[in-house]
C-alpha cells in the first residue's frame, strides 16, 4: 500500500495559489485512478484508488502547509505505511516551472510543509518536486510570490504538466523515476524557454 500525499493550504483563497500545486497534482490523480470522493479523516481529505491490485490512499492535509505532518503521520500510522511508501507532491523554487525531480530524502530547504514531515517523520519519504520558479528579482518576496494564484501565462504549462503526472503516473508507482522525469520532461518541453542559439557565423 503507498500513500500519496499533495502539500498545501485549505481554503478558497489558496486553491489556485503556487503554493497549492501539490493539492492540484493529488486532484488530477485521483481523478485519472478514478479514486473515491474525498472523505474527511486524518486532520485531511482523504481517497482510496486501486493500481493493479494495490490499494493506494490519497490524502491532501488540511492543517495548513506547516501543519502537514500532523495529518500525514496519524494515516501512516493506522494503515502501517512505511514511509518509503509515503509519496509526497510539493512547489519547488529551484526548478523552473514546469520541471520535475523525484528523489528519496534530502532537506526541506526552507520548504515548511516538508519541515513539518521531517519533523515527524524523519527524511526517508519519496518527494515529487513540481517547479514553480522564483519570483523575478526584486519584484516580490518569496512568501507573495507562492501565495499568489498562477497567471494566466502560467496555465499551458501547468495543465500540461497536470496531465502527464496522470499519463505517467504508472511509472512512478513502479518506482521507475528516471522513467517518468524523463516523460515529463519530453511533454513540458514546448513550454520550456527556448534555449540561445550557439551558433556564430565564421
Amino acid at each position: 500500500m503507498k500513500l500519496l500525499v499533495g502539500l498545501g493550504n485549505p481554503g478558497t483563497d489558496y486553491a489556485q495559489t503556487r503554493h497549492n500545486i501539490g493539492f492540484m497534482a493529488l486532484d488530477a490523480l485521483a481523478a485519472g485512478l478514478q479514486a473515491t470522493d474525498w472523505q474527511k479523516k486524518f486532520q485531511g481529505l482523504l481517497a482510496t484508488a486501486v493500481w493493479q491490485g494495490e490499494k493506494l490512499l490519497l490524502l491532501k492535509p488540511q492543517t495548513y502547509m506547516n501543519l502537514s505532518g500532523q495529518a500525514v503521520l496519524p494515516a501512516l500510522q493506522f494503515y502501517k505505511i512505511a514511509p518509503t511508501d509515503l509519496i509526497v507532491f510539493h512547489d519547488e523554487l529551484e526548478l523552473p516551472p514546469g520541471k520535475v525531480r523525484v528523489k528519496q530524502g534530502g532537506g526541506a530547504a526552507g520548504h515548511n510543509g516538508l519541515k513539518s514531515l521531517d519533523g515527524m517523520l524523519g527524511p526517508d519519504y519519496w518527494r515529487v518536486r513540481l517547479g514553480i520558479g522564483r519570483p523575478p528579482a526584486n519584484r516580490e518576496s518569496v512568501h507573495d510570490y507562492v501565495l499568489h494564484p498562477f497567471t494566466s501565462d502560467d496555465q499551458p504549462w501547468l495543465k500540461a504538466l497536470l496531465a502527464a503526472l496522470v499519463r505517467e503516473a504508472p511509472l512512478l508507482l513502479a518506482g521507475r523515476h528516471s522513467n517518468f522525469m524523463n516523460k515529463l520532461t519530453a511533454a513540458l518541453e514546448p513550454f520550456q524557454p527556448a534555449k540561445p542559439d550557439q551558433t556564430t557565423e565564421s
